[in-house]
């Protein structure tokens, strides 16, 4: 026997993708929002030094310093009160593990939880499995929600939420009591102002407390460490104890090593400066080329196709080897419509000259049709 709840689950976007085309890799892979930039010396030297912690069972609830860490970060990056680092603020294994652990932990039978669309497909999985209901996009009505996922910078589109969509989002929470967990993993990409984060907005709006609100950001794209595998959850301290709760049980303790090499990370800026000039360089040079819109974060372009996505990207890879993910692949049908429909997503993770040169081969491509 198996749950049945994986039947529910649909294909993931990189498994379709590889349907598409074969399996077979590209010259020129804009397809995955991996991190290519070098993980910064300063958080591989930490990492090293904390090898001895690996002989030691880590705390669930991670070390303190790790906890000041995170918190002395979203005070200085968002002008606002250092959380309680005991009660406010929790280290997880990735943004990705605790954005799917959280609907575990905050949902009950026949719920229903708001997506954006297009949308991570973490959250959709993550509702499925919690025996939840998927809502894409505005729903018609928000009794039952438990749950609502926002992300901001948005993967695939890069937009961000201003004050006025955060205060319209607390008062629907406010309204209707469900949750909001807002995924910040991209926040520190950017290329002219620093997007506004939840916790920030709540603070701005007089919100003590965050009520029914949790945030989750992650080293991943920030300090260019993915494998790591090292994030946080900060929010109101009661949410954040049902979820330490259930981390306990569900055995997501982050090791010594990663602690002391992230905390390493959350207290330097220079490398994370550097990190938004490599994007910023590449997004100068591949934008004016693809005609495309600036997102306002993130690394990702979200480029208009002139024909069906599915067969641009298969075009693209087949006859010009580049690869790109389309946009249909992260979006849902709503009466009749996919939002992703006719879009290409192009993570700029490669290297400048890589960029460039698959830019110029996908003009080619729409010239040619």
């Amino acid at each position: 026997m198996v749950n049945p709840l994986l039947a529910r689950l649909n294909p993931y976007p990189f498994e379709k993708l590889r349907a598409l085309t074969g399996g077979k890799p590209a010259e020129i892979d804009l397809s995955i929002g991996e991190p290519k930039h070098a993980t910064p010396r300063l958080v591989r030297d930490a990492l090293v030094a904390g090898l001895d912690g690996l002989a030691t069972y880590p705390a669930t609830a991670g070390t303190p310093e790790l906890r000041e860490a995170i918190a002395g970060w979203l005070a200085r990056r968002y002008g606002i009160p250092a959380p309680d680092p005991g009660a406010e603020v929790l280290p997880v294994n990735g943004s990705r593990e605790a954005l799917f652990a959280f609907a575990q932990t905050v949902l009950g039978p026949g719920a229903k939880v708001v997506c954006p669309n297009p949308f991570y497909q973490i959250y959709e999985g993550a509702a499925l499995l919690a025996g939840a209901t998927p809502v894409y996009g505005e729903p018609e009505t928000w009794d039952g929600v438990e749950l609502l996922y926002v992300c901001s910078p948005a993967n695939p589109t890069g937009k961000v939420l201003g004050l006025e969509d955060w205060q319209r989002l607390f008062e629907l929470s406010d309204r209707h009591g469900f949750v909001i967990a807002s995924d910040e993993c991209y926040s520190e990409v950017y290329l002219d102002q620093a997007p506004l984060g939840a916790l920030q907005a709540a603070q701005q709006l007089g919100r003590a407390g965050y009520p029914r609100l949790a945030v989750f950001s992650s080293l991943s794209k920030r300090s260019n460490c993915p494998g790591m595998r090292s994030g946080f959850a900060a929010g109101e301290a009661a949410l954040m104890k049902k979820f330490l709760l259930y981390r306990t049980y569900h055995g997501s303790a982050m090791s010594l090593a990663v602690q002391r090499a992230s905390i390493a990370a959350w207290n330097d800026e220079t490398h994370v400066q550097e990190n938004r000039r490599l994007y910023a360089e590449k997004f100068d040079a591949v934008l004016p080329l693809l005609g495309a819109q600036k997102p306002d974060g993130g690394f990702y372009v979200w480029m208009p196709t002139p024909i069906d996505d599915t067969e641009f990207v298969r075009r693209l890879h087949h006859e010009y080897n580049v690869l790109v993910l389309p946009g249909s692949y992260l979006g849902r049908e709503v009466a009749g419509h996919n939002p992703g429909a006719r879009h290409v997503r192009i993570a700029l993770v490669a290297p400048l000259a890589q960029c460039v040169e698959a830019a110029h081969r996908i003009v080619k491509l729409t010239k040619s049709l």
